[in-house]
């Protein structure tokens, strides 16, 4: 029984970090329509910056408004300088820019950073906690992970459901043209899509850093699995990327527990087939086709 409530809360810790970078995939799916496959390089970017600052002598929450900031510049740009270029083309264009924006980053990085693997502080203590004299996979840094998480799905459901720039947004994605026959200022709409989806991925990628280590590929596996529970909950849904990261996690941890932490990518590809073969729309998402 303890080893179960064990690989359950460390599946629950696991997904809420999966979960984050789902939100950044949904958001930036959201407000332009395009998967980008750089939103791990980005925040993996941003993170090296926080740390430059914490080793600095900062505390790690201005580590933390340090690299959101970044993020927010680092999108914007990426939209403005990389991706607006290529928008009117082939939609693959759009896809391969992001693949080529990964590799570049990760290079870079290397090169700003280095390769080593480097120790990323955490906020919260990483000690799991004591219940009735038995020792629980849980710590106050899980809890604070998953409250992240939970504060940024409802900001963004409010943004894109309450709110008149959310509309925008959201009109901008799906008809630009038309968009632009009422008034919306489409460019600004999809450089702000942009900008706030690389703030969320630089979250995730300071909640997977803390209490770890950073290295340039660091991001590599939660970019699939975080891919996998975006398309498993829905790639529109806000709501559905934080469950199918949560259920990504949990499943993947039992795997992990009980059949051998070996099978796990092996368990993640069987996940993503059966849900593009069974629900390819996810399992929260209003849409019946999806372009990617």
């Amino acid at each position: 029984m303890q080893q179960f409530l064990n690989i359950t809360l460390t599946g629950l810790g696991q997904g809420a970090i999966y979960a984050a970078f789902a939100l950044a995939l949904v958001l930036i799916w959201r407000s332009t329509r395009i998967v980008n496959f750089a939103q791990g390089a980005m925040g993996m970017f941003t993170t090296y910056l926080a740390l430059t600052v914490i080793e600095a002598g900062q505390s790690y929450w201005v580590g933390l408004v340090v690299a959101l900031l970044a993020g927010l510049v680092l999108g914007a740009l990426v939209e403005r300088l990389v991706i607006r270029p290529v928008e009117g083309g082939p939609e693959l264009n759009a896809v391969i820019v992001t693949l080529g924006l990964f590799v570049a980053l990760q290079a870079l990085a290397a090169i700003l950073f280095g390769s080593t693997f480097r120790s990323f502080p955490a906020p919260f203590d990483l000690r799991g906690f004591t219940v009735g004299g038995v020792n629980i996979a849980f710590t106050a840094n899980s809890i604070y992970v998953i409250v992240a998480v939970v504060v940024v799905m409802l900001g963004l459901v409010a943004l894109f459901r309450f709110t008149d720039l959310g509309l925008k947004m959201r009109a901008a994605a799906f008809s630009q043209e038309v968009s632009r026959l009422l008034g919306v200022r489409v460019g600004r709409m999809l450089t702000l899509g942009w900008a706030l989806a690389a703030v969320v991925g630089s979250l995730s990628g300071l909640l997977i850093a803390g209490g770890s280590l950073v290295f340039p590929a660091y991001m590599d596996v939660v970019i699939v699995y975080g891919f996998v529970a975006a398309v498993l909950g829905g790639l529109d849904s806000p709501g559905g990327a934080v469950v199918g990261g949560l259920t990504i996690g949990l499943l993947l941890s039992y795997v992990s527990g009980y059949l051998g932490s070996e099978l796990v990518a092996l368990a993640a590809l069987a996940i993503l087939v059966a849900v593009l073969l069974v629900r390819p729309q996810g399992l929260f998402a209003r849409t019946a086709a999806r372009r990617v």
